[in-house]
C-alpha cells in the first residue's frame, strides 16, 4: 500500500478502493471518524450509542461506496448516511433529548467544555457556567430538525452548502431553518441569559 499523504483527495481515494485497494478505506476512517463519532452523540445523546453506530455507519459506507456520487463532496455524502443512521436510532429508541455536551475523549461521562476568561472573578465565572447551561437546555428543548441543523453547524462545523447536501434541502431552506432556529433560541433564552 503506498502512503496517502493527508491533502490526497477523497474522491481519488474512493477510486482507488473501488479499483481494489480496499485497505485504503481505512484512510477515510481516520480522517472521519471523530467528527462522525462526535457529530451522532449529539444527535442521539449517548457516546457508547455513537460509537457502536459509527462502526455500522462505516459498513453502510464501504458497502455503498460504489453508490457514491464522485460530483458531490464525500464527507457530505458521509454525513448524510451518519444522520440517517442516527435518525433510525432514535426512532428505534424514542430518546428524551440530545445533550449538547462534549463527549470525553477517554470514554467516560459527558463533560461540558467551560472556557475561562481571564479576569473574570468567581462570580463572572459562574454567570458564564450558568450562561451555557442554559443555552445547553434550550438547544435541548429544540424540535429536532432544528436541533440537527444547530449541531451540524455550530458543533460539527459543517458550512451551509454542506449541511444542504447531508440534509439533502435546498441551501436557502437551511438558512431559513438555521435562523429560526436561532431566533426560538434567543427567545427562550432572552429571559435567562443576560
Amino acid at each position: 500500500m503506498e502512503p496517502i499523504d493527508g491533502e490526497r483527495d477523497d474522491i481519488d481515494i474512493v477510486r482507488r478502493i473501488l479499483g481494489g485497494e480496499e485497505d485504503l478505506f481505512e484512510v477515510l476512517v481516520r480522517r472521519y471518524q471523530a467528527r462522525v463519532v462526535s457529530h451522532v452523540a449529539r444527535m442521539v445523546g449517548s457516546r457508547d450509542d455513537a460509537l457502536d453506530l459509527c462502526q455500522e455507519i462505516f459498513l453502510k459506507v464501504f458497502q455503498a461506496l460504489d453508490r457514491f456520487n464522485p460530483a458531490f463532496k464525500f464527507s457530505t455524502w458521509l454525513f448524510r448516511i451518519a444522520g440517517n443512521a442516527a435518525i433510525d436510532h432514535l426512532r428505534k429508541r424514542r430518546p428524551k433529548t440530545v445533550p449538547l455536551e462534549a463527549p470525553d475523549p477517554e470514554g467516560g461521562a459527558p463533560y461540558s467544555p467551560e472556557q475561562k476568561a481571564d479576569g473574570l472573578d468567581p462570580y463572572g465565572e459562574l454567570r458564564n457556567v450558568e450562561r451555557g447551561k442554559a443555552i445547553q437546555r434550550a438547544i435541548q428543548d429544540l424540535p429536532p430538525d432544528f436541533r440537527e441543523l444547530i449541531a451540524l453547524r455550530h458543533f460539527a462545523g459543517l458550512s451551509y452548502e454542506e449541511i444542504a447536501g447531508v440534509k439533502n434541502m435546498p441551501l436557502g431552506t437551511v438558512k431559513n431553518k438555521l435562523f429560526r432556529a436561532r431566533a426560538v433560541l434567543k427567545e427562550r433564552l432572552s429571559g435567562e441569559v443576560t
